[in-house]
């Protein structure tokens, strides 16, 4: 690592459960801890790596017919090639989600005081997602696989929610995209049987999630209960539409073409594949149960959650 020196209805409002602190307090932390913290993929991942032989992409318990009579008819080699996709899937979902919050990011910095730690650190989060999309697009590059973007019914929801999505729905999307990919990376950052390559992105990703995670928590707790009734019932649909999408998207169709399976036949199996279903909700584990004490979570609204299998 490289150290730098630089119900139907929404209840009333409750008081949130989350304790939260100064704001310029934790911003001046976060961005302290980006300074002694932070890396460069460019410089810290050598990209030029030959990859492992029989190494997988993701932990083959997380790949999405783990457990299916599919995955008992494929080789050792096909299911390798098969994490070796799905893992790149899920890190162009990544990148996409990460290029909404940059533009997110940039809306709600545009007129607030840049002065501020907490607007600073926002600035510093932005060049951190950059890093990352990068990272992820040279990691795609370097596994040789397709472009997995997101189909186009959500490509276009992702132009919708990058220019309106604002307040509680902002940080509650955002944390929904970064602690599902955060469960996957830092399980398999310390998986051996995982190639390097993927190991190492993993743990970059990581280290400076973290911190973008603890910005968005805590802002979250400080103003998921000061909208009226109709901007809670708003910002609840809005975190749900994020979730289902992210969630039900993380696996392109395509990547069963890899192993010469039917997309639409492995998709289905997959979606229905019980072990794949308790492996979302394990990656929604931790942020669940906190997006419901916001208030976040709950009402007709929790429907998308249930058919993503986040809860």
């Amino acid at each position: 690592m490289s150290a730098k020196t630089l119900s139907t209805t929404i209840p009333a409002a409750k008081t949130p459960v989350a304790k939260t602190t100064d704001r310029e307090a934790v911003a001046q932390r976060l961005l302290r801890s980006s300074l002694e913290h932070s890396y460069e993929p460019n410089l810290d991942i050598d990209w030029d790596a030959p990859l492992v032989d029989g190494a997988y992409g993701m932990s083959a318990h997380r790949v999405s017919l783990y457990g299916t009579e599919l995955w008992d008819q494929l080789t050792e080699e096909q299911r390798i090639t098969l994490s070796i996709h799905e893992v790149c899937s899920v890190a162009r979902v990544g990148l996409w989600f990460e290029i909404i919050l940059m533009q997110m990011l940039l809306r709600y910095a545009y007129d607030r005081d840049p002065r501020t730690q907490h607007i600073q650190y926002a600035l510093t989060e932005i060049a951190d997602e950059c890093r990352h999309s990068v990272m992820f697009a040279k990691m795609t590059e370097r596994y040789g696989v397709p472009d997995y973007k997101p189909r186009w019914l959500t490509q276009h929801l992702g132009r919708f929610c990058k220019t309106v999505v604002t307040g509680p729905a902002m940080f509650a999307g955002t944390l929904v995209a970064e602690e599902i990919t955060d469960q996957l990376q830092r399980e398999a950052m310390k998986d051996n049987t995982l190639q390097p390559l993927t190991r190492m992105v993993s743990k970059i990703h990581v280290t400076e999630e973290a911190r973008h995670v603890r910005y968005a928590r805590e802002e979250l707790a400080r103003i998921a209960h000061k909208g009226n009734l109709v901007q809670r019932t708003v910002g609840r649909w809005m975190t749900a539409l994020m979730a289902h999408r992210i969630a039900t998207n993380l696996i392109h169709p395509d990547v069963y073409r890899s192993v010469g399976l039917d997309p639409k036949q492995a998709r289905k199996v997959a979606r229905n594949n019980p072990h794949y279903q308790a492996s979302l909700r394990w990656t929604a584990r931790k942020l669940v149960p906190f997006l419901r004490e916001q208030g976040m979570i709950g009402g007709p609204s929790e429907v998308l959650w249930r058919k993503a299998y986040l809860v």
